[in-house]
């Protein structure tokens, strides 16, 4: 089977294209789709915008500011991160704690499955309970079940503060009962965050980056009973840009674990660069012994996959 690229100027040519390819039994490698990259509409005041996928987060965000809003997710390289590709890949960033992956804020999709056919799930409106919730299957799926064209999500009023703080020079056992206080109190951080990165001097020690984000007053409460656990001092997410801007060469892995387990497993994880979402349970890092590989729900996958796209038009499943 030959493997072609798609460049589609219209949803209609992608649409034929991949009728096409299904009759065919063509496969498709990729399918570029900057020019779908419209803001379709925005609703300030239902706090709802629906965009077409070729889109650039940056310039949604960009777009939602005006009214003083945003859709609270943060990407690794969002700058350059198309929303298409931003649900593909199911990617967040360190204000995931506190706001959710991109799911929790995705309320409808327009999708081109692999014969060309185009279906919606999901809607426009934040209340919405028709038909299944198909939207999720496609959420993380890679381009595998079909061509996400155009997405709703439901938006947030930008916060009037946040605040960043670092507590630094953790050991180990410090950083997890440390954890463990923020989690059990009354604090309600939108960045919970482990980071070790390699500098002038590599130490074996943790770094905790705690963020806050609301009214001034929530802020000043919050930053307040954080001093009584520990002492800290302010700070950015350079840190985050820094890790994934480092050497491209050196591959990042992905480990999961219980969010009790998160300091054991950086343990286990000496002398590489990490980066923890403490809060999830979630760990990159960069070189060093890649996590065991698990085979999961693969026959189920691949169910899912047969019947979306039985002629394996589309990209096959990440091994």
């Amino acid at each position: 089977m030959s493997a072609s690229r798609l460049q589609p100027a219209t949803l209609e040519a992608l649409r034929d294209a991949l009728q096409g390819a299904h009759a065919r039994r063509e496969r498709i490698e990729a399918v570029d789709l900057r020019a779908l990259g419209r803001v379709v509409e925005h609703r300030p005041e239902d706090m709802t915008v629906t965009v077409e996928a070729g889109l650039d987060l940056a310039a949604l965000q960009a777009t939602l500011a005006q009214q003083g809003q945003w859709l609270p997710v943060d990407p690794p390289n969002a700058r350059q991160l198309a929303i298409g590709r931003l649900l593909n890949a199911n990617t967040s960033g360190p204000r995931r704690f506190g706001y959710g992956g991109i799911r929790e804020h995705l309320l409808g999709l327009k999708v081109v499955l692999p014969d060309g056919r185009v279906i919606r799930s999901g809607g426009k409106v934040v209340k919405n309970v028709a038909g299944y919730d198909l939207l999720k299957l496609f959420v993380g799926a890679q381009g595998t079940l079909g061509v996400i064209v155009e997405a709703t999500f439901k938006v947030r009023p930008r916060p009037a503060v946040e605040r960043f703080v670092t507590i630094r020079g953790l050991a180990f056992e410090e950083g997890a009962s440390l954890i463990d206080q923020v989690m059990r109190s009354e604090m309600a951080p939108i960045v919970l965050d482990l980071h070790r990165l390699a500098g002038p001097a590599f130490e074996p020690t943790l770094v905790m980056v705690v963020g806050f984000a609301g009214t001034a007053a929530e802020v000043e409460w919050q930053i307040d009973a954080l001093g009584q656990l520990s002492e800290f001092e302010d700070c950015t997410l350079e840190y985050e840009e820094r890790f994934w801007a480092a050497e491209a060469g050196i591959p990042v892995h992905r480990r999961s674990v219980l969010p009790s387990q998160v300091t054991e497993a950086a343990r286990s994880l000496a002398g590489v660069d990490l980066v923890a979402r403490a809060g999830n349970g979630i760990l990159y890092y960069r070189g060093g012994t890649p996590p065991p590989k698990t085979d999961g729900p693969r026959a189920l996958l691949q169910r899912v996959k047969d019947a979306f796209d039985p002629h394996h038009v589309l990209p096959e499943l990440p091994s």
